[in-house]
């Protein structure tokens, strides 16, 4: 909302649990991940909600149709009529891909594969449980990135998006633990670097807190900046899209449940 003013769009029910694992179709339907709790402690399997532009739910995905153990995050590859959903569950280790069809009536499951596993996942007193948070897909290469929070790794599983069977983790293309800290949202930007917002849960510095940390696909680090002097600010990132020679990139700080956006020069190569 223009100033920073939020409304409330879709209210649910006490202990309901949503997660990170957040999109918006380009049809307006909203895909939210739901990860409960009754005490603070052993989550289970959860679902995912479809919601319409009214903040209404329209459909709930259980875990049997959609193969998903406790949705954490996900991220869309929207063709108008059709979608390919990523989703990583945190309470087995695995992430899946979601096919479905788009309609005037409401996003609808078609098919549900496995195509990674192998993530580490484990419970956590701070942060309820760790495993595969954040996900970016190439559809140019076909590649999801996976940021794997309790290996405090990122892997690269090539086919993603069109792949039948398990392809275990993938490749591991970033292990530094001079700069990850326990990566959690994750983002791929328009001049093709990786982001990703370190949580602190792995591997935490007091003396680096809350980092945003740039890399490139082939596991070079490039720079990171900090969005909070305290621990465990970062969780959700995202980009829009390039327009007039900027980017806006958005950032979410936990610990005082602010999102910051940037406007950020961008020079785009093909013009």
């Amino acid at each position: 909302m223009p100033h920073g003013n939020p409304v409330t769009f879709f209210q649910g029910p006490a202990r309901l649990g949503l997660s990170t694992a957040l999109g918006v179709f380009r049809a307006g339907f909203v895909l939210v991940g739901n990860v409960p709790t009754k005490d603070g402690t052993s989550p289970t399997a959860g679902s995912l909600l479809v919601i319409n532009r009214n903040g209404s739910q329209i459909a709930e995905w259980m875990p049997a149709a959609a193969k998903i153990n406790g949705p954490w995050d996900l991220t869309i590859f929207d063709a108008g009529d059709h979608a390919k959903v990523f989703v990583s569950n945190v309470l087995d280790g695995t992430v899946t891909r979601l096919d479905v069809s788009i309609d005037d009536d409401g996003v609808h499951l078609n098919r549900a594969t496995k195509i990674a596993s192998g993530y580490t996942f484990r419970s956590d007193p701070s942060a309820l449980v760790l495993g595969p948070t954040g996900l970016a897909y190439d559809p140019q290469r076909d590649v999801l990135y996976v940021a794997s929070t309790a290996d405090n790794e990122i892997f690269a599983v090539s086919g993603a998006g069109s792949s039948q069977h398990d392809g275990s983790k993938g490749v591991l293309i970033y292990a530094d633990n001079n700069h990850l800290r326990g990566p959690l949202g994750m983002a791929l930007g328009p001049n093709g670097h990786l982001f990703v917002a370190n949580g602190d849960a792995v591997n935490a510095d007091p003396k680096h807190p809350s980092e945003i940390v740039e890399f490139t696909p082939q596991g070079r680090f490039v720079a990171q900046f900090s969005i909070d002097p305290a621990v465990d600010g970062p969780f959700g990132i995202a980009f829009g899209q390039p327009k007039h020679g900027f980017v806006h990139f958005a950032a979410v700080d936990d610990n005082t449940n602010t999102v910051t956006v940037w406007r950020l020069p961008f020079e785009d190569a093909d013009h």
